[in-house]
């Protein structure tokens, strides 16, 4: 692999789209892009200077490595489909690079669907935001066979600060799953104890210093705390992506006959917000529901 592989980029939204422009400027041509809002590839193709792909297909045909970044385990089995129009389509020799948080066993059978059509896939699972991915210093934690990892290892360090191969196609994905679950417990604790401050009349610049300093610490306090006093809850991770992600992981815990009642506690608050029509906020949009003067039944 080198800069002269041509990248196809399929869901180019928030983080596709950065992705897109972070490959680009390190001089990766951008073949192809598509996305299921035609409008929405054509200005991120019009931006690359890449084609706005009209078929799955096409994507494939114009690219060499196909980046995909979709919403939930429907959209990955569509594009991934065995018949109709699909990235398999004319894959045998491409490999694809699909870093959307789904469930383990989608990126299994998109593996195995992959190798029948002569191609590679590997998960490449994003542990950070939408800044992390314009940068090209996003967290990626890979699964997949080792030798597509190599393949394209030289693509990922471009887009990352730190690089972890964690193992066969799947494993990626569940460390992903635990990741997301631990931070959304932790998002949805900090609101409460933020909440509560404020209903006992707390000063919360003060509560935060002292969350700092102390056990309540937490990466979460950090890039969430101010913004849940501050009610700034312009969205890197929505919640409806952290519902989307606790239930993933709360699927695997029932798998291993595990009950995981803080997991199902924040998946049950992120639903709230959904059904409020909060979904499209931040996840540091869950301290509406928590701070006593904004809370709505």
């Amino acid at each position: 692999m080198n800069a002269r592989d041509r990248i196809g980029i399929v869901g180019a939204g928030r983080m596709g789209a950065n992705i897109g422009r972070r490959l680009k400027d390190v001089g990766y041509p951008i073949a192809a892009v598509f996305d299921a809002r035609p409008q929405v590839a054509e200005e991120v193709a019009h931006e690359l200077g890449a084609k706005a792909a009209h078929s799955l297909a096409d994507v494939t045909g114009a690219s060499d490595i196909v980046i995909t970044v979709v919403t939930d385990d429907a959209a990955m089995s569509e594009i991934f489909a065995r018949s109709d129009d699909s990235l398999l389509a004319g894959s045998r020799g491409k490999i694809f690079v699909n870093c959307a948080t789904i469930s383990p066993a989608v990126h299994v059978e998109v593996e195995r669907a992959a190798q029948d059509a002569g191609a590679q896939a590997i998960e490449a699972c994003m542990a950070s935001s939408i800044p992390q991915a314009r940068n090209g210093t996003l967290y990626l934690m890979v699964g997949g066979s080792r030798e597509a990892f190599e393949r394209v290892r030289p693509l990922l360090e471009q887009m990352s600060a730190s690089l972890r191969y964690i193992g066969p196609a799947g494993s990626a994905a569940k460390v992903k799953a635990l990741v997301n679950m631990v931070m959304n417990i932790n998002t949805a604790g900090l609101a409460e104890g933020l909440g509560l401050a404020d209903a006992l009349g707390l000063d919360l610049d003060t509560v935060r210093e002292v969350f700092a300093q102390t056990g309540a610490n937490s990466r979460v306090l950090e890039t969430d705390g101010a913004d849940m006093q501050n009610r700034e809850h312009e969205v890197y991770f929505s919640a409806a992506h952290a519902a989307k992600d606790s239930g993933i992981a709360l699927a695997l815990a029932r798998a291993a006959g595990l009950d995981l009642p803080l997991a199902e506690a924040t998946e049950t608050q992120y639903k709230r917000m959904i059904e409020r029509g909060l979904g499209e906020l931040d996840k540091s949009g869950i301290a509406e529901l928590t701070f006593r003067s904004r809370a709505t039944k």
